[in-house]
Order: structure tokens, then sequence, then C-alpha cells
């Protein structure tokens, strides 16, 4: 493992710069520039043709609903859309590279100069300008066998699946972000999850992060501060750092901690007197450190020139703006105006957000639910009992409609909590729909007035003690009462009524 620096301790001599590319896997129906299709999971090479294996004399054919995701995205990241651009060919080798060479956008991109509003955990707000974002494809996947890491180093043998050469990527580039200071980490976490949410809003991604749909590649440079005296421009422009990109980090909590440990790394080895080397950086999520990948090149290393087999692409205006107006709600707009809608605390809504549970809150609610019985059963012991199974609670069956028939029947006054409960129950394990398992387990409130009623003139005559603490003024006494009034119905007494008689026979 390598040396590093405190963190607080390299805050006081450093300044971090950091700089994201987010690789977006569109979810067209094709590849970039032929007819296959694409979806996680097929067998190897099962989804490849002479385009997109390369083969000498295969003609490339831009696929039109890529170009009108990519305007989207651009749009929403606020920036602003070529008239006119090509596309050129990256070359390099990489093994999994059918062609040798990948076909991107160089000088030209799609969309430029925009940027996003990205909300910290204090509710503050971060601007992270946009570079550009720009059209490439994808490569194919290799797999090490044998050895110890998984990394082509050390392993017996590699397999290659070309099926995932040729999806279309949009690739999202920031500018340097500065002035993060010690927040940085979480700035590249907070960038990363709002670009996530607006690309899941856009519906041109299924931004599944763990299965490669969204990938960052984190590049992360230290430079000294400037002195305390510092005023002038000359002064305070303090040369930026020798970056590292750490490659293909994919979960948010891995962009947080590979920025924070590069940081404590750089720092180590600016202090030793050395050059940090321009290169590549593996994560390792398990023990939490970077490894050395190989050098990183400059794009004059890529000799990139324009791709001769695509013609370019020139979007009309009349067409971006139809484009334009196809964008949904920006996600912290839509957040804010939910929370005022469902009535939600700032606590409470922070919450949601943090388990990752507004959208099927606002599923619930749009099924009938009040905001407040949704958030309950998602948020409380079907959260619970995900995080026990280790699973997602979508993932238990139990669905929004659910959730929503269950609420009303709460609220027709056929079920109490406790009943709702076990009504619950049955749903998870399986026994039909709210109103099925409530039928066929014979759960309903008792409905009879008088009968109730007797029930609480056999509770008070059996504990004279409390009942004078009531007519004492203990109003807070009643609830012992009301446990016994359930238990002698059974559980089946609507306890707020049982309350209600109750005070109204003794004060």
């Amino acid at each position: 493992m390598e040396d590093v620096v405190a963190y607080d301790e390299l805050l006081t001599r450093y300044d971090p710069v950091l700089g994201l590319e987010v690789h977006v896997e569109l979810n067209t129906a094709t590849k970039m520039f032929c007819g296959c299709a694409l979806g996680f999971g097929a067998d190897p090479n099962t989804q490849v043709c002479p385009v997109c294996l390369g083969l000498p004399g295969a003609l490339p054919v831009v696929n039109a609903t890529a170009v009108e995701s990519a305007i989207r995205i651009g749009l929403a990241l606020n920036c602003s859309i070529a008239q006119w651009c090509r596309f050129a060919r990256k070359n390099y080798f990489y093994p999994d590279m059918p062609k040798n060479f990948q076909t991107s956008q160089y000088d030209e991109p799609i969309a430029f100069e925009g940027y996003l509003d990205v909300e910290l955990d204090d509710g503050s707000t971060f601007r992270v300008e946009i570079e550009r974002a720009h059209m490439e494809e994808d490569t194919g996947k290799s797999t090490h066998v044998g050895g110890a890491t998984g990394r082509i180093h050390g392993a017996e043998y590699s397999l290659v699946d070309f099926n995932r050469a040729g999806i279309p990527l949009i690739e999202i580039v920031t500018k340097p972000i500065t002035g993060a200071g010690e927040r940085a980490p979480e700035v590249a976490r907070a960038y990363v999850s709002a670009l996530r949410d607006l690309l899941k809003a856009l519906d041109v991604s299924e931004v599944k992060m763990e299965q490669g749909n969204v990938r960052c590649d984190a590049n992360v440079s230290l430079r000294a501060k400037a002195g305390d005296g510092a005023t002038s421009p000359e002064q305070l422009a303090v040369p930026l750092g020798t970056r590292t990109e750490t490659k293909n980090v994919n979960s948010l909590r891995s962009v947080e901690r590979a920025v924070r440990y590069e940081m404590c790394r750089h720092a180590a080895v600016l202090d030793s007197g050395e050059k940090i080397l321009q290169e590549t950086r593996h994560w390792h999520e398990d023990t939490g450190v970077t490894t050395s990948g190989r050098p990183k090149s400059d794009a004059d290393d890529y000799r990139y020139f324009p791709e001769p087999d695509l013609v370019p692409v020139a979007p009309t205006r009349e067409r971006v703006e139809e484009l334009r107006a196809t964008l949904p709600e920006p996600p912290a707009e839509r957040r804010k105006r939910l929370q005022g809608d469902w009535g939600f605390s700032d606590l409470e809504m922070r919450d949601v957000l943090n388990a990752g549970a507004v959208e099927v809150i606002g599923e619930t609610v749009a099924a009938g639910a009040t905001p407040a019985a949704a958030r309950k059963w998602w948020m409380g012991d079907l959260a619970r009992r995900a995080n026990d199974a280790g699973t997602a609670v979508t993932e238990l069956g139990v669905t929004p409609a659910h959730i929503a028939e269950l609420d009303g029947l709460v609220r027709d006054g056929r079920l109490n909590d406790s009943m709702a409960r076990q009504v619950m129950e049955g749903v998870l394990a399986g026994e039909g729909g709210p109103t099925q398992v409530a039928d066929a387990r014979g759960l309903e409130l008792v409905q009879d007035d008088g009968a109730l009623e007797a029930a609480v003139d056999k509770v008070i005559e059996a504990n004279p003690d409390v009942a004078d603490k009531i007519r004492d003024g203990k109003v807070q006494a009643a609830g012992a009462l009301i446990g016994q009034v359930m238990k002698e119905m059974r559980g089946q007494a609507d306890a707020a009524k049982a309350r209600e008689i109750i005070l109204s026979k003794l004060t």
C-alpha cells in the first residue's frame, strides 16, 4: 500500500482540482453504428455483426435516436448544441477494441459549454461547469481468468466479449472543478448522483452503475495553496498539478472514496519531493485504495482524424427546440415540488432521498395512498425487511398499488394498524392483494358499538384503580384500558373509538 497523508493535514498545504468524465450507455434499441441489439447479460458474442466487429468493408450508419438523446442530454445540462459536428477516429490499441480505433468526437462535440448545479449534504448548491458532452461507442469487455486481482497482470488467459462493442455512449466532461476545498470528494459524489438522477428523468439510460450503464473516471490533482499574503491575480494563479485518472468507478460511494484517497496519496508523493506520474489508476472497492494502471496519453497521442465513413451531424434549430420541449422537470425542482405537495419536513425528505424512495413513494401516492402512509410503509417495516434480506425494497413483491389498497382499508375503517401489519405479512407471503388477504384471514374491525361498549364496561369494572385515575383527570391512563379492550376484542376494535367511549364514561 502506498503512503498517504492525513486528509485534514493535506488541506493545510494543497488545494484539490477535480475533473470528472462520466460515460453513459444509452438505452437505444440498437448500437451506435449498426443494427445489433444491446442488452445486459446476453451470451458472449451473440450481439455482434461485421460493423461492430470492425471487419473489412463494413460501413457504419449513425443511430438517429442516439443523436437525439445526446442533444436532450446537452440541453438538460444547459449546453449549447452544435449546428454542425463530425465524428473522429481515436486511435489506440486495446484488446477488446476490434477496429483498433474508437469512433468518437474530438474537437467538434455535439454539446458544449454547460453547467449542472448540484445540492450538497447541507442543502447548499455547488455549480459544476460542463466542458462538453460528446457521442462515441463503447468497447468490448475483457475477462481475465486466473490470478488474484482479476486484472490482466498475472492472469492465465483472457476472454473477450464484443457484445458491448458499439453500444452508444455519451461522455460528459467537466471543466476543472476548483474551489471545493475539503468538500471535493463530496462534490464529486453529489455531481455524479445529480447527473444520474437527470439521466434517469430523461429516460435515455438505465443508469445502473453496477451494470456499467454509468461509469465515472475521476481526475484528481493537487496544487500548492496560494500564500497567505497573495492578493494579485499573478500571486493567486497557482499552476495546476499533474493529474491522475481513476477509471471506471461504478458507485457513488466509491467516487467519493476514490477522490479522497487520491488526494491523500498525491500529497504523500509531493511531500516526499517526488513528481506525480500522469497515469490511469484502478480503484479497489475491497481495500479502498487505487493502484497504477498505465501511463495516461494526451490528446495528441491518439492521432485523431475525421471519420471518413460517416457524414457530419447537423441538427436543425427547429429540431433542437422540439427536443427541448420534451425535457422533463429538472429532478431538483421536482423534489422540492413533491416535498411541498407531500408536506414532508426537510429531514423527512432527506431520509427519503437517501433511501432512494422518491419514485416509489410518488407512485404510491399516485395510486391513491396518502403521502404519510406511503412514507411510513416504504421507509419503515418494508425498508427493514429489505435491509435484512440484502435486497432492494422494490423487490420484496409489494407494489405501490398494494400500499394504496392497504391504506384505503385503514382509512375506510375496516382495519387498524395492527391488522394492516398482519395483512402486509400475507401480501409478502404471496397470499394475494390486501383485500384478498384480509378476507381470507377474517381481519375486520368490529363495527358493533354495542359489543365495543360492553367490552369497555367489562374492562372498567376489572380495573377500578385505573378508572379512578381517569376520573381524577389523569386522562393518559386511558391507554392502559384501551389495551385491555383491544385484548378483549381480539385486536378487532377501533382504538380511537374505544378511547372515546372510555372517556365519555369516566370524565
